[in-house]
């Protein structure tokens, strides 16, 4: 059975601790943790390494048997700043994780690609993956943009994080995938979706809120997979403000699981 992870802004609500054990609950063998918001004042579940707040999330993660499966968000700005980003890296390192998630955020691509190389070069010696995610309305917009810049890089632990919706919003279909390195194609985040898009003032609340359960919409998810990588890294992001978390984790899980059986 492939290992299923579940993004955190699935239930952004819940606290790390509380996720990890609702995770479990629903089944899940992995989770994503939002340890630095997306930006400031948003959301976001900040840990150092070594804390007893680190050490009381490792003992959850023992005790339920579900692991690390990434952590976000670092958003890589012309402000980025390679120092700030450190006590991050290490504490997804000392709970196991295996990536980290950026965006790209500016628009002097040569910065851009500097910047996630030095993080990536940081990130090797923790351990991590940095995965470059794109969505529509930044400046890494679409995938063959998240790919040109991770390859530029030349680091072997640059990768990129590949979002059913942000795939298929930003103009993007599995025959896209199909003409670019698969190497590059790190993890994967399962949704669903009607086909037609939202006004463009409702794309950012969409992605952020609106997102269908695996096999409830009209998006190839099937075609998607297949061209992916067979080991690439698979979670589900499905925040909806239609259910409480817990529930919206049951449902996640219950609804992927049963589509991936289908597929």
């Amino acid at each position: 059975m492939r290992p299923l992870a579940v993004a955190h802004l699935t239930a952004l609500d819940l606290a790390p601790v509380e996720l990890l054990r609702k995770a479990a609950q629903a089944g899940f063998s992995a989770v994503g943790l939002r340890l630095h918001p997306v930006q400031p004042g948003a959301t976001g579940y900040p840990l150092e390494a070594g804390s007893a707040a680190a050490r009381e999330l490792k003992a959850a993660i023992a005790g339920e048997g579900v692991q690390v499966s990434d952590i976000e968000f670092v958003s890589l700005t012309p402000a980025f700043q390679l120092a700030d980003h450190e006590g991050l890296l290490a504490a997804g390192a000392e709970l196991g994780a295996s990536s980290l998630t950026v965006s790209g955020d500016d628009l002097d691509n040569a910065r851009l690609v500097h910047n996630l190389a030095a993080l990536c070069e940081l990130a090797s010696g923790y351990g991590l993956r940095v995965d470059l995610e794109f969505m529509r309305w930044r400046a890494v917009a679409n995938v063959q943009q998240a790919v040109a810049a991770v390859a530029a890089t030349g680091q072997r632990n640059a990768g990129v994080l590949v979002d059913a919706l942000h795939l298929y919003r930003s103009g993007g279909d599995e025959q896209a995938l199909a003409q670019l390195d698969s190497r590059f194609l790190r993890a994967v985040q399962l949704c669903d979706a009607p086909l037609q898009a939202p006004a463009e003032a409702l794309i950012i609340q969409e992605a952020r809120e609106g997102r269908l359960l695996p096999g409830s919409g009209q998006l190839p998810l099937a075609a998607l997979l297949n061209a992916l990588p067979a080991d690439v890294q698979v979670s589900v992001e499905t925040p909806s403000a239609l259910l409480a978390p817990d529930l919206r984790l049951k449902a996640a899980y219950e609804a992927t699981r049963s589509w991936l059986s289908r597929s």
